[in-house]
């Protein structure tokens, strides 16, 4: 009887922690989108918070731990935000035609280079770390 109660115990705890720090990543987001709009700063709030985040994680204010389970919980249900994109197409018919493949074409090369950009930026970062390991 006591390890179900020590599982549950740390599956509630998992989940709490979870809640909570995916709460606070939605909330620097929602905090750095209206600091945005308040400053008429033509760049999308998602952006800022980005920013701020990585800013926070590089000066160390705020540990990565802090965040690994809250980040890794909305990773895990990524899927749940595209779902709205897919049912638009049952209401606009256009986008299965030539215009369809022109908006492919647009998200085809988004995906690549962010892929990319994302490969340069863990690719620098782990040179300058190695750098500075030694």
């Amino acid at each position: 009887m006591r390890p179900q109660t020590t599982k549950m115990k740390n599956f509630l705890r998992n989940l709490v922690e979870t809640t909570a720090q995916g709460a606070a990543l939605i909330g620097l987001w929602w905090l750095c989108d209206a600091a945005v709009r308040a400053a008429g700063l033509p760049i999308p709030g998602g952006v800022a918070g980005m920013a701020v985040l990585l800013a926070l994680l590089a000066s160390g204010l705020l540990p990565v731990g802090c965040l690994r389970l809250g980040a890794k919980g909305l990773l895990n249900h990524m899927l749940l935000f595209f779902v709205p994109a897919a049912v638009v197409l049952r209401d606009h018919t256009e986008l299965l035609g030539s215009t369809g493949l022109k908006v492919l074409a647009v998200i085809i090369v988004g995906i690549l280079s962010v892929m990319a950009g994302t490969a340069l930026a863990v690719e620098l970062h782990i040179r300058l770390r190695s750098r500075h390991v030694r």
